[in-house]
């Protein structure tokens, strides 16, 4: 069963889930712009909200966007802090190289999750413990391509 919180919100139109059961609440734009291929630009939505202490917003990009017209957040996901106040505002990036992209007043732009969050005790110790991966960073878990006969 989902979770429900309230949040307060002051906008014209309000965050939408657009399906029971989804994860983020759309989020529409409040700004008419194009964004020229390989650009970025910081639209409004209009929406400021009250986010509850224990929990942090998560702005993150609407897949169909992605997929179809290379529309993407450039600080993805974007965290709203529970004490933000502000208009909640979306840095797109269109990854077109050809292609710009229009952006409409009511167009759903980006997507807000509400996620509980603990804080942290930061402990200093002079090593930590060994785990599994260790210090193995960026790839250091491999990959599978079997055109290539590679293995993970």
């Amino acid at each position: 069963m989902t979770q429900s919180v309230d949040v307060e919100a002051v906008a014209e139109t309000l965050p939408e889930y657009a399906h029971p059961g989804d994860a983020g609440a759309d989020l529409r734009s409040a700004d008419a712009v194009t964004i020229a291929p390989g650009r970025r630009a910081t639209v409004g939505t209009g929406v400021s909200v009250a986010i509850p202490d224990g929990f942090a917003g998560f702005v993150v990009p609407r897949s169909g966007l992605a997929a179809k017209h290379g529309i993407t957040i450039v600080n993805a996901p974007g965290t709203i802090d529970a004490g933000y106040r502000g208009e909640l505002r979306v840095t797109l990036l269109n990854t077109d190289l050809d292609q710009p992209y229009p952006v409409q007043v009511g167009d759903r732009i980006a997507q807000l999750i509400l996620v509980p969050v603990a804080h942290a005790t930061f402990v200093g110790v002079d090593e930590l413990s060994d785990s599994a991966r260790g210090t193995g960073g960026f790839g250091s878990t491999g990959y599978s391509d079997l055109t290539r006969g590679g293995a993970a």
